[in-house]
């Protein structure tokens, strides 16, 4: 096992080399930063000195290898825009996120697994219909409307939860305030992120259900609920750990849409701000953790299909 994560790891630099390669490539293409500034109270000459002490007007490899280099040495660099360390400003805007996709995550579990389990032993009839049915409509509704519609019957018309934010402004917050202005993201992202998880837990559940050891089980006498608990869905959850690895990198990543619409300041606001100002330290940090968290998610899924399967050898 410590051979093996080894080897992932040494892979992994090479990876996250090419990554930030590629993602500083195509920031270039859109152009410059710098083009943000010019106006009739802005000089030619202020923005050329701009970019010889950012480092613009150099070559765009030229600039990548500086960034490079100062990533190496721990600098993720500054804003261009509100010149804060780019580091302090993912610190600040991290937690959000984690609590909000962590909490989504969770609660989409919760669902999608005795919901996929009871549609998978009730294939065909109303149940199955109704569960599929939801997930399909938790899968097909965009997020930006659902936002919207929850915004407008639990804000606009019954005014029991706040619009957007984490906190209400003027209070130190609390965790029943921070709670219900949780509830709209969190039911947007659990209805997403519940119907797949849905599908994803029925079509394992119905294929383990076909296998002979389960049939061996039922015809020696086995009760067809310790069959279902016992046995089948302890072995069709081994896949979705794979979807699991899949989801852990939206924790960092963020559901962008749906924290602009809630205004939550997670790095999903930071991100699509940076993206808009063309604020390039920003941008790369952001990618950067992203890379981390997805080739994070690949290791730990595999090693966990090893503890929890002992037959799959890691090489």
């Amino acid at each position: 096992m410590k051979r093996y994560i080894l080897k992932r790891l040494l892979i992994a630099i090479p990876v996250l080399i090419g990554i930030t390669l590629i993602d500083y490539l195509i920031m270039s293409l859109s152009g410059s930063p710098l083009s943000m500034m010019q106006g009739p109270r802005v000089s030619q000459a202020a923005v050329e000195a701009k970019a010889i002490q950012l480092g613009l007007n150099q070559p765009v490899y030229v600039q990548y290898f500086a960034w490079l280099g100062q990533l190496l040495r721990g600098n993720w660099g500054y804003s261009i825009k509100t010149h804060q360390p780019v580091l302090v400003m993912i610190g600040q805007n991290i937690w959000p996120t984690l609590l909000l996709m962590g909490t989504s995550l969770a609660l989409s579990f919760a669902v999608a697994i005795p919901v996929g389990v009871y549609s998978a032993t009730h294939q065909y009839k109303k149940g199955d219909y109704a569960a599929v049915t939801l997930s399909f409509l938790g899968t097909s509704i965009p997020s930006f409307f659902l936002s919207l519609m929850l915004v407008y019957v639990f804000t606009v018309r019954l005014g029991w939860l706040p619009s957007g934010g984490m906190t209400t402004l003027g209070t130190g917050g609390g965790f029943w305030d921070v709670a219900q202005h949780m509830v709209m993201p969190v039911l947007v992202l659990t209805a997403s992120l519940a119907g797949s998880n849905i599908r994803y837990v029925r079509s394992s559940m119905l294929e383990v259900l076909q296998k002979d050891y389960l049939r061996t089980a039922t015809a020696k006498g086995i009760g067809r609920r310790a069959v279902v608990r016992r046995h089948a869905v302890r072995n069709a959850l081994l896949p979705i750990i794979t979807v699991v690895g899949m989801e852990l990198p939206m924790l960092i990543g963020g559901a962008v849409i749906v924290e602009q619409v809630f205004s939550w300041p997670g790095l999903g606001l930071l991100t699509m701000t940076a993206i808009m100002g063309r604020d390039y330290p920003v941008i790369m940090g952001v990618s950067l953790l992203s890379a981390v968290m997805v080739l994070a998610g690949n290791l730990l899924t595999d090693i966990l299909y090893a503890v929890v399967d002992p037959t799959i050898q890691l090489k």
